[in-house]
């Protein structure tokens, strides 16, 4: 899955980009996806459907809501340099959660 706060025009861009022969993302969801409150948009991951004790989201934001804070593990923001390496150094924790 693929869960942005943008706008679902920008989202299917990004996955041209991100996934240009439609292998690796089955899912997108955009902003219209998300609960507004206040004029902020926040990840609701109830919508995905899924247990929510096997579902983990990186992101460099907290723009999940607060009772599923636990889900979140936050990265720094991807500035464009190739060599940036974080999402590589999850590995291990996640190939952890995986088994637990």
């Amino acid at each position: 899955f693929i869960f942005t706060t943008a706008k679902k025009d920008y989202a299917k861009k990004l996955l041209e980009v991100l996934d240009p022969k439609k292998k690796l993302i089955r899912h997108c969801l955009s902003q219209s996806d998300c609960v507004c409150s206040q004029g902020c948009y926040w990840k609701d991951l109830t919508c995905l459907g899924r247990d929510l004790a096997k579902v983990v989201a990186l992101d460099h934001t907290m723009q999940g809501f607060p009772a599923q804070a636990a889900n979140w593990i936050l990265v720094p923001p991807w500035s464009g340099d190739p060599q940036d390496e974080e999402l590589l150094r999850l590995i291990p924790v996640l190939g952890q959660l995986g088994q637990a």
